[in-house]
């Protein structure tokens, strides 16, 4: 892997590529730190102590400490997910939208579009919900523009984190939003762990249970992994045909199927969504009975909330894959496709029965994928609020963490190959 990275910073355009990448981060970061004006952070700092372990904790980890800060990227990239799902959903039921994304490339642009002004919208609608309900008592003037300038800064800050992660797709190494919510949740490890084994060394926390939570996270990274790179091969074989003297085709390929083609995509957009009640919960009155209502049947702080939950980040998961995963792969076109060029799947007629069977498979293999990222999302979960370890840097995040690292590795992996180079990857 060293020798592999040696290499490819040999290689001018893909050194480029990953400068350019880790600068933007950089610039990620550094706006991490900048904090909003008018906001008095002590009474923030006194609230976070009083729901220590709580939603806003989660939301802090997910935010890379910028929400506990209140600083410019307190939403982070939120907003940006939430209304890719809104648009992604709205693609399928409006037909007008549907058509738009089948018209190509330009088709792709003005969605992109839509989803940007739907950023836009959100991080108003949150930052007004956060700065005015949620942190109302944080503020050092209530009058109209001190408020307005808080509001603001929050949506722009949303709003440049969604351009930022726009051109690190486009000009860097993997896909920008992604790595930014990675960045965001392995920025709070080393101080989760350090507090971690401080409470241990105090006796506060028993020293099985933290091995207990190791091996369940060694558990989730080899199961993101296997799944991952789990792939089923379907063989296809190309007709003879002669052009002119030339005789072109008789050779056997295969269709590689992924078992987990949506990647760690249904866990950020599951997890964006559950997470949409507590806030909902936040911004009307968080200490009212309809907040305790929400904690305690759909939070990880609640008894009973623990277990529906989980449900429900089950049953989304496989939704979201499901639904990732038509967005990406569609066997009709992929049929024509075998049939125009003279290709067919060995026992398979050419045209709608191959559609059908690349559907079957799809359907199968994408059900196995779904199940086992949920299982393996909810796992740590449950362990949790059983073993009752107060560790924030959990299960989801070191799903996300691990599946976004492995998408960017197998993106390098791919430059690679096409320079002829050994990859990572065997």
């Amino acid at each position: 892997m060293l020798s592999t990275l040696r290499n490819a910073w040999k290689i001018p355009d893909l050194r480029k590529k990953i400068l350019f990448t880790f600068a933007m981060l950089v610039v990620f970061r550094l706006g991490s730190s900048i904090p909003v004006p008018g906001i008095d952070r002590t009474v923030i700092d006194s609230m976070f102590a009083a729901s220590s372990g709580g939603m806003l904790d989660f939301l802090n980890l997910m935010a890379g400490g910028a929400f506990k800060d209140f600083t410019i990227f307190a939403l982070n990239i939120y907003p940006y997910v939430t209304a890719s799902i809104i648009i992604q959903l709205l693609t399928i039921a409006i037909p007008s939208l549907e058509a738009l994304a089948k018209e190509g490339e330009e088709g792709r642009k003005k969605i992109a579009e839509y989803t940007r002004y739907g950023t836009v919208i959100l991080a108003l609608v949150q930052a007004i919900g956060i700065s005015v309900g949620f942190f109302n008592r944080a503020l050092i003037s209530r009058e109209f523009l001190p408020v307005a300038v808080v509001v603001l800064v929050l949506t722009a800050g949303s709003a440049f984190l969604m351009w930022l992660g726009e051109l690190i797709t486009e000009k860097g190494i993997g896909n920008g939003i992604s790595l930014i919510i990675f960045v965001g949740i392995i920025s709070r490890a080393p101080s989760a762990l350090i507090n971690m084994f401080r409470l241990v060394i105090a006796g506060e926390v028993n020293v099985l249970k933290v091995i207990g939570f190791l091996i369940v996270a060694l558990v989730i990274i080899v199961g993101v992994i296997a799944i991952q790179d789990g792939t089923r091969k379907i063989p296809v074989q190309y007709a003879k045909r002669v052009v002119g003297r030339k005789m072109y085709g008789g050779q056997s390929t295969h269709i590689p199927i992924k078992v987990l083609m949506a990647g760690v995509i249904p866990v950020i957009f599951s997890t964006s969504l559950l997470q949409f009640p507590q806030i909902l919960a936040m911004f009307l009155n968080p200490n009212g009975k309809f907040a305790a209502f929400i904690t305690n049947y759909f939070t990880l702080n609640g008894t009973v909330g623990a277990w529906i939950y989980s449900i429900l980040n089950v049953l989304l998961i496989i939704f979201f894959t499901y639904f990732y995963t038509a967005v990406q792969f569609n066997p009709v076109e992929y049929a024509n496709n075998l049939k125009e060029h003279g290709g067919f799947i060995p026992g398979i007629r050419p045209g709608r029965p191959t559609s059908d069977y690349l559907s079957r498979v799809i359907s199968r293999v994408t059900f196995a994928g779904a199940v086992a990222l949920a299982l393996i999302a909810t796992l740590p979960v449950i362990l949790e609020a059983v073993i009752k370890l107060n560790i924030h840097f959990g299960g989801t995040g070191i799903l996300i963490v691990v599946g976004v690292a492995l998408e960017t590795m197998k993106q390098i992996e791919a430059q690679m190959m096409m320079r002829h180079y050994k990859g990572f990857l065997k």
